[in-house]
């Protein structure tokens, strides 16, 4: 691989590594604040105030997580079929299509979700005293490295490598 190329596919591995890093700390969090919260509400019969809404700032960035790790591997929800009757130049094409509206659509969702980030800088979270933006901003986290994504995966297309993931052991239906 050309160097550029090489550091592209870096940049690709260093998103889906954050998404893996921020999936597990999240649900880590999550599991031991709501098994230590069922332990004390059945063991002394009250449980921990905040445990209860914890899972409003932390639930989304599991979410976003786990789409920044799917669309670094190309393992989103998707139907290949088109794409793997064609030839590879036809294949090529239409996956430069699909990365350019995965672009248009992420920078859209950022662009449209701006009024309700802003508002959400002024709800806070009751127990935590949290400002709700803290699980919005997991919204920007996604949508922006979905985007920085499709644009690497347009310069790796143009550097001739494959972004599909062809392993056949990720097909739903064969």
């Amino acid at each position: 691989m050309r160097p550029f190329l090489r550091l592209a596919q870096g940049v690709i591995d260093l998103l889906e590594w954050s998404g893996k890093l921020i999936a597990a700390g999240t649900l880590s969090v999550l599991f031991v604040a709501l098994l230590t919260n069922v332990i004390l509400r059945y063991g002394a019969g009250k449980g921990i105030p905040w445990a209860y809404e914890i899972h409003a700032i932390l639930l989304p960035w599991l979410v976003a997580g786990g789409i920044v790790i799917a669309t670094a591997r190309s393992r989103n929800i998707a139907i290949t079929l088109l794409p793997e009757l064609a030839g590879d130049r036809v294949r090529r094409a239409f996956m430069l299509f699909v990365e350019a509206a995965i672009i248009v659509i992420s920078i859209s969702v950022l662009w449209s979700s701006q009024p309700i980030l802003r508002a959400s800088t002024f709800q806070t979270l009751s127990t935590l005293g949290v400002k709700a933006i803290w699980g919005y901003s997991s919204m920007v986290y996604s949508f922006g490295a979905m985007a920085i994504i499709a644009a690497l995966d347009i310069v790796l297309l143009l550097g001739g490598k494959s972004v599909m993931d062809d392993d056949p052991a990720h097909a739903s239906l064969s």
